[in-house]
């Protein structure tokens, strides 16, 4: 089986919302991203470096429960002050959270955004303190020291400039409708290696060795069906590929299987078989 380039990383999120009214606001305000674009019922959130997110304004969209679709997506500061400063910020602007872990392989807080899209953001450990046991990389399920982490911000400048430039989309963590199904996808076909099994409700898949670029649970439900059309919540993801060659290798592995594919602009969209919507790009 033919690994996906190990340089592979995770894109452009993008989602239904339903009013831009109290989206825009929060995810600028509150969780820190710049409004890149906007145009009519389309805005593009992000930083100086990269547009990360991509929200669709449809009045009256609600997000369904017990369907497929996104579980959170993850936005990955490039350090632990960055993810003080961050945390600062949603206690400053009394920003609703959901949780924060300790993964062993990083540092999280989670959160909802108005419609109750999940939302991680996260700070890598360096690699070389990445739990291994018998050759596999462990992540654990903590909790997050907020006191330490706090603590980053002494003789440091609070002031609060948004989210840092480098920041990046870690992952996406998805629901899908069965995980050896799920997995058998992302990994025999697209190419990304298997990282560890959650129990038997999910799996977590990754180009590179990272920990994890995709997570994929049925903690909505096995055989959960996709979310009806109209829907808040995932229209689609982006998986880059670092050139044209590595995006080729993939397509074909997806003909070979007979899975469907449109291209236009030089993106490949296609769905994962709980019917969330991919899209490949260089």
């Amino acid at each position: 089986m033919e690994a996906i380039h190990p340089k592979t990383q995770i894109g452009l999120v993008s989602l239904t919302v339903a009013n831009f009214g109290r989206s825009l606001p929060y995810y600028t305000q509150n969780i820190g991203l710049k409004l890149l674009s906007q145009d009519g019922q389309v805005a593009i959130l992000g930083t100086a470096e990269r547009p990360l997110l991509e929200l669709i304004e449809q009045p009256g969209a609600t997000l369904p429960r017990g369907t497929t679709g996104l579980y959170h997506f993850a936005l990955l500061v490039p350090s632990r002050l960055e993810l003080a400063r961050t945390f600062k910020n949603l206690v400053d602007t009394e920003t609703p959270l959901g949780g924060f872990s300790d993964h062993s392989v990083s540092e999280a807080i989670y959160l909802s955004d108005p419609d109750g899209n999940g939302i991680e953001i996260y700070r890598d450990r360096r690699r070389e303190e990445w739990p291994m046991q018998n050759g596999r990389l462990q992540m654990n399920t903590l909790p997050l020291d907020l006191q330490s982490l706090i603590g980053e911000l002494n003789g440091q400048s609070r002031q609060w400039h948004g989210l840092h430039d480098g920041t990046q989309m870690g992952h996406i963590h998805l629901h899908i409708r069965n995980v050896a199904e799920a997995e058998q996808f992302y990994c025999d076909i697209l190419g990304f290696d298997r990282i560890m099994r959650y129990g038997p409700s999910a799996a977590f898949v990754s180009a590179g060795g990272y920990h994890h670029h995709i997570g994929l649970n049925t903690w909505a439900g096995v055989g959960a069906a996709p979310p009806p059309a109209g829907s808040a919540g995932l229209r689609y993801y982006e998986i880059i590929l670092p050139s044209q060659t590595a995006l080729d290798a993939v397509v074909h592995r997806l003909q070979q299987n007979d899975v469907a594919t449109t291209e236009q602009d030089g993106r490949i969209t296609l769905q994962d078989p709980s019917k969330n919507n991919v899209r490949l790009k260089v």
